[in-house]
């Protein structure tokens, strides 16, 4: 139903209105009619609003309580007819409330400030009072909060107090025990130092006599050079007088041989004339054979050691390897990757390298044979410590030159005629070895001759 909008109405005379507070709202009734007036703002039409609140009909009661909460406190201490509206509007709302504080018997077991609130809302008689009640039960219960506050705060305080009067306590004693273990330790370094210093001097005195004694030692010496210069120079003249004695003996002595040299050249001429009329009287043809013809070997054209041992055996045989090493003077070469790459690749390169050379050096005890291993420097993170084993010779190539080439120069090295066996399944290498009169032959050969040792 609407009301009259002229702003005052005979009625606010008997109900209360005619009372007026003597100081500000407390806060905290102040905060609660604020709500109270938000949460009824929503039930009023846009028309039934004052002007200054109508830009805020469409917030919601949280934001319309926070952005326009001064502005509804203003309507409602100043328009009669809003403050009857939303009077109306807390009637419907709380009923039983607005009941009892129009019959002047407000519930004795609701809040003070919600009492307090609704009055000065709906503004029965005696409000004011219900207001100032609240508003002195507000600031009992803040000072009893305050006071517990208060309490409790003291209490933590003193329990912090007692807390630091136990560690500086504690702090103190402790101070205390390094303050004599610092003491003590000060009086055991003054013990050193006083040692020390005797040390020291101790020292001097060993110094200055040192230095005495060597310049003792200095003067002998001295003297001694002296002496020195003096036998040097005697012993120089001597010298002389010696290689001029030597160079008149040398020349007596050429001076003799030439007589000598004239005789025996006499006789040699006479025992070649001799010889000569010998090989005339007896008719004796010239010689054809020569000492070299009386050793034997395998003449061009017929087969060649390293063809012998290859007869009626395949190249994976590990007797073929055998009969190679069999040669006199044989030298396996051996590419050391190559063979622990092909054979025991998962291992690491340290352990790869010893096995491999323990079985060299069994191989190289049973035949007899020179053995040299090669491995690639390149593949070093740092120098190798290793003991090369009995009877074989352990190589690594510098920066800058492979593996292959080194073994390439070995077998370059070695004179023509020689038996000389490198072991790499590398055709490069085994094409550069055979160039220079190896022979080639697969890394699985010497590994299958390596599981028998």
């Amino acid at each position: 139903m609407e009301q009259p909008t002229n702003g005052a109405e005979p009625a606010d005379a008997a109900d209360g209105s005619d009372e007026v507070l003597d100081r500000p709202l407390p806060e905290g009734v102040r905060r609660r009619v604020v709500a109270l007036v938000s949460d009824a703002f929503g039930g009023l039409t846009v028309g039934e609003l004052p002007a200054q609140l109508r830009q805020y009909a469409r917030f919601t009661p949280t934001r319309r309580a926070k952005f326009a909460g001064n502005a509804m406190a203003a309507a409602l201490e100043s328009d009669p007819l809003f403050r009857r509206r939303i009077s109306e509007r807390i009637g419907q709302a709380q009923p039983e409330l607005a009941g009892a504080l129009e019959a002047g018997s407000p519930p004795a077991a609701a809040d003070p400030v919600d009492v307090a609130a609704a009055a000065y809302v709906l503004r029965p008689a005696g409000w004011v009072k219900l207001v100032e009640a609240a508003g002195e039960e507000v600031q009992r219960a803040d000072a009893e909060r305050a006071d517990e506050e208060t309490r409790r705060e003291l209490e933590r305080l003193r329990e912090e107090l007692a807390q630091a009067r136990g560690q500086t306590k504690s702090e103190t004693e402790r101070l205390r025990a390094e303050l004599d273990t610092v003491r003590k330790e000060s009086e055991a370094l003054h013990r050193k130092l006083r040692s020390a210093l005797s040390e020291v001097k101790r020292g001097e005195a060993a110094v200055r006599r040192s230095a005495a004694e060597t310049d003792a030692v200095r003067a002998e010496a001295a003297a001694q050079v002296s002496a020195a210069e003096s036998e040097s120079r005697r012993l120089k003249a001597r010298l002389g007088e010696a290689e001029a004695s030597v160079e008149a003996s040398r020349r007596a002595a050429r001076e003799g041989r030439s007589v000598e040299d004239m005789r025996l050249r006499l006789l040699l001429d006479t025992v070649l004339d001799a010889a000569r009329g010998l090989r005339r009287e007896l008719a004796l043809p010239p010689s054809t054979i020569r000492p070299a013809d009386s050793v034997e070997a395998v003449e061009p054209g017929r087969m060649s050691p390293k063809d012998i041992a290859a007869r009626a055996l395949s190249e994976t045989d590990p007797a073929l390897l055998d009969q190679l090493l069999a040669l006199p003077q044989a030298h396996l070469i051996v590419d050391g990757y190559n063979v622990t790459k092909t054979g025991y690749p998962q291992m690491p390169l340290e352990k790869q390298r010893l096995r491999l050379l323990g079985g060299l050096s069994v191989l190289a005890a049973q035949t007899g044979a020179e053995m040299t291993c090669v491995f690639d420097g390149a593949e070093l993170a740092a120098p190798v410590l290793l003991a090369p084993p009995r009877g074989v010779r352990v190589l690594f190539s510098k920066a800058g030159v492979t593996a292959d080439e080194l073994i390439r120069q070995l077998a370059r090295a070695e004179p023509p005629g020689r038996p000389v066996v490198v072991v790499s399944t590398d055709r490069e290498v085994a094409d550069g070895v055979a160039k220079a009169g190896a022979r080639p032959v697969a890394s699985a050969l010497l590994l299958k001759r390596l599981s028998r040792v």
